[in-house]
């Protein structure tokens, strides 16, 4: 299966206090996932904290991964940050290291215009030989991808493929065939949005880029698989399992959940990076219970 199709999981970055590390954390959980069989590992995106790492330690996580992974299974790792030449140095970091792919956000601090993130996307694309996917995460970012400015990224080189959110309306089907319309035939299109993403599979899309298969990968997988067959009831099946955890994203984010969640089955001893708190003590109990029938 090729590079941004399948199961792409998004495993946390275990790191001390001050933003260090912990490469050997690191490895465990990605050893989990390349035995789970998933295509590929999602490396420093959001549920991998980038954004709270210098580019020092950002470097030292992928050289760490793909040593860890040894070709076993493609790595993507996340450029994002908010220069363009800073963003062009980890692109070519990840390069050097032997990543695989890159995955890009428009990180602003003033709200960006879409030609500004058409050359800093353009820009970053050319930095490294790399197959890039562009981030859209309107939630994170502020900035909303037009179907217009997809379509022209989608021509520049290196440029092979999107991460999508979840539609409002929840019409896959028919934004996935608008995308396909505008884009070239090999430009692959994927969601994240762990709650919604297997139903995108059954409506065509080509990945699901996935929080809880970071830690999760396993179920995630099963799930994931039945939703590439279009086995409909299997699919709602499985993901009925998922219920109680995708409450829990709902109300305290994925992102401090899975901290959690790495806590509560002793995968990694890291907290989430201040001023992100994990959950309060009291959601503990829900979230095991909802560990159970998943694990």
């Amino acid at each position: 299966m090729s590079l941004f199709h399948g199961l792409s999981a998004f495993p946390l970055t275990p790191a001390d206090d001050d933003g260090r590390v912990d490469t050997d954390a690191l490895c465990a959980l990605l050893e989990r996932i390349v035995a789970s069989g998933a295509d590929s590992i999602g490396l420093l995106g959001s549920t991998g904290a980038y954004a709270f790492l210098s580019r020092e330690e950002r470097k030292r996580a992928v050289v760490a991964a793909v040593k860890c992974v040894g070709g076993r299974m493609p790595i993507i790792v996340g450029a994002g940050v908010l220069r363009t030449d800073q963003a062009q140095h980890l692109a070519r970091d990840a390069a050097e290291a032997g990543a695989d792919g890159l995955l890009l956000a428009p990180v602003s601090y003033t709200p960006l215009m879409e030609e500004e993130v058409f050359q800093h996307f353009s820009s970053v694309a050319s930095a490294a030989s790399l197959p890039l996917c562009i981030y859209n995460n309107p939630g994170t970012t502020k900035f909303v991808f037009s179907e217009d400015l997809i379509a022209r990224l989608s021509g520049v080189p290196n440029i092979a493929a999107i991460k999508m959110p979840l539609p409002a309306d929840g019409d896959f089907t028919g934004e996935i065939a608008r995308l396909r319309a505008k884009t070239p035939k090999d430009f692959a299109i994927g969601y994240s949005g762990d709650w919604g993403s297997p139903e995108a599979l059954l409506q065509g899309a080509d990945c699901w880029y996935s929080v809880v298969a970071g830690l999760l990968p396993v179920p995630a997988l099963r799930l994931a698989r039945a939703a590439q067959a279009k086995d409909a009831a299997g699919t709602k099946r499985l993901n009925d399992q998922f219920q109680p955890l995708w409450a829990l994203f709902g109300e305290f984010g994925s992102f401090r959940v899975m901290y959690a969640i790495a806590d509560i089955l002793g995968l990694a001893k890291t907290r989430p990076p201040l001023p992100i708190l994990p959950p309060p003590a009291s959601a503990r109990p829900r979230i095991e219970a909802a560990l159970k029938d998943l694990i």
